[in-house]
């Protein structure tokens, strides 16, 4: 696996002012030739009619990226966002399709809806869509906790959904995981289903794509700066970004954990369905531009050696293993940019315990991709 090249193309979030970032997305009325998504034959009469919410945003251009690039059928798709984003005219897979103002109307016909713009919009707008018999995958924190809700990445707990089916006349909710869940449990459920977690101590390390495009602009504005030896401008975070880290952004609450450090404890227990799993996290904000890293401490209710958990991975659908001690090569953020698959190495046994009951794990993932649109997207297939 090879450091991607990195092409840099405009990215507009949700009208937010224009700046250059390492993102694939969908370019506004491109020309055929630079269109970054080529004509398909995902158009198709007997395909579920889709919605993209919040399609001006990072994660629902990162919807139709990979919509594309996984030949997602479809027999019509909506572009959904906000009354300021309405009348923008994008073009996907050689159609054009004008933004829609989101409103209880929207849903009416659409078997499918993705969304992404926000947990206020998701619950107004989710229950209304999931009342007009549409399935809705959403990427927000809204719903992951309620009761009844499936909280699912496919390759993990895909049974959790498994009542769930487009077209049966019912709607219904289902919820995507935080991305530092995600990553996380991409590597560790293959180990736990062998060995049984019974502790896992996890530290993130996540980048300025987790806090949207102002702050991704704000970390390439502020490196200028402290380069350059003025002072650097801080507007979505308190404290200078480039060339220093800090304790996630999230509210801190009154045990002392952050919401993003509780979302990682609450959700691996949804998720594994296990209620005494215990679980603690560390969250860090890292001057990253994409994809978030985490080391991840596990505890096992029975041996498991290194190179069986190595050999377990290695053959863990959507990881891939790079864990060469030799050259001291091991994932980067760099190098699962804009990838599918989780990346995972530093495979080793934690010495702190006696015998082999303790692995430390070092994983990296796409947040936008992996820990957002794909997971979601991947439900999608799952309802098809």
């Amino acid at each position: 696996m090879h450091s991607p090249a990195i092409s840099h193309r405009t990215f507009l979030d949700g009208g937010a002012a224009a700046t250059t970032f390492p993102l694939r997305r969908l370019n506004s009325t491109p020309s055929p030739s630079t269109s970054p998504f080529s004509v398909r034959m995902s158009l198709r009469e007997d395909a579920p009619s889709l919605a993209v919410v919040g399609v001006t945003g990072a994660v629902g251009q990162e919807f139709l990226s990979v919509l594309s690039d996984r030949n997602f059928p479809y027999k019509s798709i909506k572009m959904l966002a906000s009354k300021r984003s309405a009348g923008k005219k994008y073009t996907f897979e050689g159609n054009e399709y004008v933004v829609e103002e989101l409103t209880a109307d929207s849903f009416r016909g659409v078997d499918i809806a993705l969304f992404s713009a926000g947990g206020s919009i998701s619950k107004e707008f989710g229950p209304i869509a999931a009342n007009c018999g549409s399935v809705v995958v959403d990427n927000s924190s809204a719903f992951r906790m309620d009761d009844g809700v499936p909280l699912v990445i496919p390759e993990v707990n895909p049974e959790a959904m498994s009542h769930i089916r487009v077209g049966s006349g019912k709607g219904a909710l289902i919820a995507n995981p935080n991305c530092s869940t995600i990553i996380c449990l991409m590597a560790a459920t293959p180990l736990h289903k062998r060995a049984k977690v019974l502790r896992m101590v996890v530290s993130t390390y996540q980048a300025a794509s987790g806090a949207g495009a102002a702050a991704m602009e704000e970390l390439e504005l502020q490196t200028r700066e402290v380069l350059e030896g003025k002072r650097p401008t801080c507007n979505i975070f308190k404290q200078q970004y480039a060339f220093n880290l800090f304790s996630h952004n999230a509210p801190v609450l009154a045990n002392g954990y952050n919401e993003e450090e509780m979302k990682l404890v609450k959700e691996t227990r949804k998720i594994w369905n296990d209620k005494d799993i215990r679980v603690t996290a560390t969250c860090i904000r890292v001057p990253v531009m994409r994809a978030h890293a985490e080391s991840v401490n596990l505890q096992f209710a029975s041996p498991l050696d290194e190179n069986e958990a190595r050999e377990i991975l290695s053959k863990a659908p959507g990881v891939v293993v790079i864990d060469d001690r030799a050259s001291n090569r091991f994932p980067t953020p760099l190098e699962v940019s804009n990838k599918d698959d989780v990346a995972v190495g530093r495979i080793r046994r934690d010495e702190s315990q006696d015998g082999n009951y303790g692995l430390d794990i070092f994983v990296c993932g796409d947040q936008i991709r992996k820990g957002a649109a794909l997971n979601a997207v991947q439900i999608a297939e799952m309802l098809l």
